[in-house]
C-alpha cells in the first residue's frame, strides 16, 4: 500500500488531507504537526531552514513514507529546496494559486492571503512577476487567522468579527478585488467564515485540488517493486509538543486519523 507523510506546522494541512483523499482514496496518509515551532509566519528564514530539513529526515526514517507534502506555503516558499536534499523520498510543496488567480480574475485586481511569512518571501515576488504582473496585489499577513483557524478545528467559539478584522482593510485598499488567494494552508479551514466577511462576487482559490493532482500523478509513477516493503499501522496524526487536547484529537480523527500521538521534545 502506498503512504504519504503530510507534514505542516498545525491543523491546516487537513485541508490539503480533504483535497487528497477526495482524489486517492485508497492512499494511506500519516499526518504530522510541528505545534512545538508554530506560527511558522513569525519565524525567520533562517531558524525554519535550520530546523526543517533534519527534522523532515527524522519523520522519514520513522514513518517510511513514499512521498512527504510539505503543507504549508510558508515552510515551502522558505526551505523546499533544503528539505528536498536532505530526504529521498519524492517532496510536494504547496505554493501560493498566483498564476491561477490571475487567469480567472476579471477585475485584474487580486488579494494574496497568507502568513507574514509567506506573503514577504521573494517567491512569492517571483510568482506576481510570471504570473500576475498585469493585475494589481494586495498582499495581506495574518498570523491571527492561523491561530483562529487553530481554535475553530480544536472546537472553540470563534467570534465572526475576528476573523472579518484580518481581512477588512483588503477592500479598502482595493475595491475592485475579486479574487483572494489563500495563501496559507489553514485558511480553507475557514473559507465560509471569510467568505462572510467579503463581498459576495469574491472568488476564493488555494492550491488543494492542485496539490492532490501532484500526489496521484507522482505515485502513479511508482510500480509496486519501487515502492518500500513496511509494515502498514493505522493512519496517524503525530503532534510535536508538550500536550494535545482531547478536542484536538478529535479533529484529527474527523479526517480520518483514528489514532493521535504527541510527540514530546
Amino acid at each position: 500500500m502506498k503512504q504519504a507523510l503530510i507534514f505542516d506546522s498545525g491543523v491546516g494541512g487537513l485541508s490539503v488531507v480533504s483535497e487528497i483523499r477526495d482524489r486517492m482514496p485508497d492512499l494511506h496518509l500519516n499526518y504530522v504537526a510541528d505545534d512545538l515551532f508554530r506560527p511558522y509566519g513569525t519565524k525567520s528564514e533562517p531558524a525554519l531552514r535550520a530546523r526543517l530539513p533534519m527534522l523532515l529526515k527524522t519523520l522519514e526514517n520513522m514513518l517510511l513514507p513514499d512521498l512527504i507534502v510539505i503543507a504549508c506555503n510558508t515552510a515551502s516558499v522558505t526551505a523546499l529546496p533544503d528539505i528536498r536534499s536532505a530526504v529521498s523520498a519524492p517532496v510536494v510543496g504547496v505554493v501560493p494559486a498566483i498564476k491561477p488567480a490571475a487567469e480567472i480574475s476579471q477585475s485584474k485586481a487580486i488579494a494574496v492571503l497568507g502568513t507574514p511569512g509567506t506573503v514577504r518571501r521573494k517567491y512569492v515576488d517571483s510568482l506576481i512577476q510570471d504570473f500576475a504582473s498585469d493585475c494589481q496585489i494586495v498582499l495581506k499577513g495574518s498570523n491571527a487567522l492561523v491561530e483562529l483557524a487553530e481554535q475553530t478545528l480544536a472546537g472553540a467559539h470563534v467570534d465572526k468579527a475576528l476573523i472579518c478584522n484580518e481581512i477588512d482593510d483588503i477592500f479598502k485598499n482595493a475595491p475592485d478585488i475579486d479574487v483572494i488567494v489563500l495563501a496559507c494552508t489553514h485558511f480553507p479551514l475557514l473559507k465560509e467564515r471569510l467568505a462572510a466577511c467579503a463581498p459576495s462576487h469574491v472568488r476564493w482559490i488555494d492550491s488543494g485540488a492542485a496539490i492532490a493532482k501532484r500526489v496521484e500523478s507522482l505515485l502513479s509513477r511508482h510500480t509496486k517493486t519501487e515502492l518500500k516493503s513496511k509494515r502498514v499501522y493505522p493512519e496517524t496524526a503525530f503532534l510535536i509538543g508538550p500536550s494535545a487536547s482531547p478536542q484536538r484529537r478529535v479533529a484529527f480523527q474527523r479526517f480520518g486519523f483514528s489514532k493521535v500521538i504527541g510527540l514530546c521534545p
